[in-house]
């Protein structure tokens, strides 16, 4: 049975470990913005087990202008359950729960060079300016704007 659900913070990391950062030590994967009030996270459960996570905090970013920016920050599936459509199942209710408030809303964040045709199949637009986060490697910033 699949569920995706509000997680504690906890429950992300070994995800987060084995898909953003193989070989590094757990630690690399508490994230800033883990412990706010305004952060959320997912996960998808398949009987119970965590097999994938997202997290979404309040967290403007200077390229947009819209007055309520959420940030989702270590979306990752593992590797076992991958190109099976959890990503998009698990995408598609973070959207759906924030999309729900009103007025001028935005979700971005930081993609990686591998994800970006795995966030455009979702809609996701990108600023053509790629970053490199040491360590980690090449990002754009990526967003969807509540229609």
């Amino acid at each position: 049975m699949i569920e995706i659900k509000e997680i504690p913070t906890e429950l992300t990391y070994s995800v987060r470990q084995a898909i953003l950062r193989p070989g590094k030590p757990i630690e690399s994967c508490f994230f800033e913005g883990d412990k706010l009030d305004t952060t959320t996270h997912y996960g998808i459960l398949i009987d119970k087990e965590v097999v994938g996570v997202v997290s979404v905090f309040l967290n403007s970013n200077i390229n947009f202008t819209e007055t309520t920016q959420f940030q989702l920050r270590g979306m990752a599936i593992s590797d076992s359950v991958q190109k099976k459509g959890l990503g998009k199942l698990l995408l598609e209710e973070v959207e759906n729960c924030i999309f729900q408030k009103k007025g001028n809303v935005i979700i971005w964040f930081n993609a990686r060079e591998s994800a970006v045709a795995f966030y455009k199949k979702s809609k996701y637009q990108l600023i053509d300016k790629p970053f490199v986060i040491e360590g980690i490697g090449t990002h754009y910033i990526m967003y969807k704007k509540q229609i």
